[in-house]
């Protein structure tokens, strides 16, 4: 869901149009994306780009949203201390392959929406157990923790497939980088702890080769929904 702010709203082909309104960090942000931002116009899925001019104070700088049968893939970038943290640790030169990274994890949300799979399990898989609470609201949160999980899993195999098919020199250190965000991130099974899937992928050779990067984390995506 996306947040009622002002917002700009860039068309896939008007980016460099409104460069002018952009700031340097977005526009390198937006330029490390392009080949993602192609990409997901040539599939011909329904990727608009939105700029915040004030980021919120959860926000993350590069987000998917949907509203109105489009994806919405949002930057916040201004005002946001976390835009400025999350490649602080690595080298200026090393940045824009991380950032293409995001930008095709992102992507495959979008793809998952479209295909109107969001939080759906794929056929032949169901739900076992049934989880107990005093709180119902608790048994709620576990349930979308886990959908968003799983979520999470699968645009980050997304990431690492469209790094092998684009940059597959940088995938050891891609794959490197998401593992070590997601091992800062709370464990036991929280709903970004994304590790039961990145451990199926530590080489690029894991993904078919001749489908778009969706369809080749398909199998792998539901190796990990076995062991999550």
């Amino acid at each position: 869901m996306l947040k009622s702010f002002s917002l700009y709203l860039l068309s896939l082909t008007a980016v460099t149009a409104h460069a002018a309104q952009l700031t340097a960090q977005e526009t390198r942000w937006l330029n490390a994306a392009a080949p993602v931002i192609a990409y997901a116009k040539a599939q011909q899925l329904p990727v608009d780009i939105i700029v915040q001019p004030q980021a919120g104070p959860n926000d993350v700088p590069l987000a998917m949203g949907y509203a109105n049968g489009r994806c919405k893939m949002v930057l916040s970038m201004r005002g946001n201390p976390y835009a400025e943290t999350i490649l602080q640790n690595v080298a200026e030169n090393e940045r824009d392959v991380l950032i293409e990274a995001m930008a095709a994890h992102e992507l495959g949300h979008c793809w998952r929406i479209v295909q109107g799979s969001w939080h759906a399990l794929p056929a032949g898989f169901t739900e076992a157990g049934n989880e107990h609470a005093g709180d119902p609201a608790l048994v709620e949160l576990s349930k979308q923790q886990r959908e968003t999980r799983r979520e999470e899993g699968f645009a980050d195999l997304v990431a690492l497939a469209w790094i092998q098919r684009s940059r597959p020199a940088d995938y050891g250190r891609v794959h490197a980088w998401i593992q070590s965000v997601r091992d800062a991130q709370p464990h036991n099974h929280g709903s970004h702890d994304t590790r039961a899937w990145l451990k199926l992928a530590p080489s690029g050779h894991v993904f078919s080769a001749g489908r778009t990067p969706f369809e080749q984390v398909v199998p792998l995506w539901r190796t990990g929904l076995l062991q999550d």
